[in-house]
């Protein structure tokens, strides 16, 4: 069993920054996948970005070029950095990993972007 913990979501102006965290209790080094999807009110949960095993990285179109996804296996912690983060970015942040047996989600962070 392993839990996923989010933190650093928050309010924001337009074109502020934000950065997220989630820290796994289990080791991340053996996930087949792992970042971060979002889910505004009335609509569907997405992928916002996430990095698979090889080390690649993929972004939904709506973030590239403003947000970033990173880890640190030691800690085993995934970060996603948000800047220049719009109105539209608002929605709940939930961390996800895809490990070999079964999926694990976290508990979701607010992140509200003011116009």
């Amino acid at each position: 069993q392993v839990q996923l913990v989010e933190s650093g979501g928050g309010l924001v102006q337009a074109g502020g920054s934000l950065r997220l965290s989630c820290a796994a209790s289990g080791s991340i080094f053996s996930v087949n996948a792992m970042g971060w999807y979002r889910q505004a009110p009335g609509k569907q949960r997405d992928l916002v970005a996430a990095f698979t095993r090889d080390g690649s990285t993929a972004y939904a179109d709506s973030v590239k070029g403003r947000f970033t996804i990173s880890r640190d296996n030691a800690k085993n912690t995934v970060f996603l950095q948000m800047n220049s983060l719009k109105p539209e970015d608002t929605a709940v942040y939930y961390c996800h990993a895809d490990y070999p047996y079964r999926q694990y989600w976290g508990q979701g962070t607010q992140v509200t972007v003011s116009s």
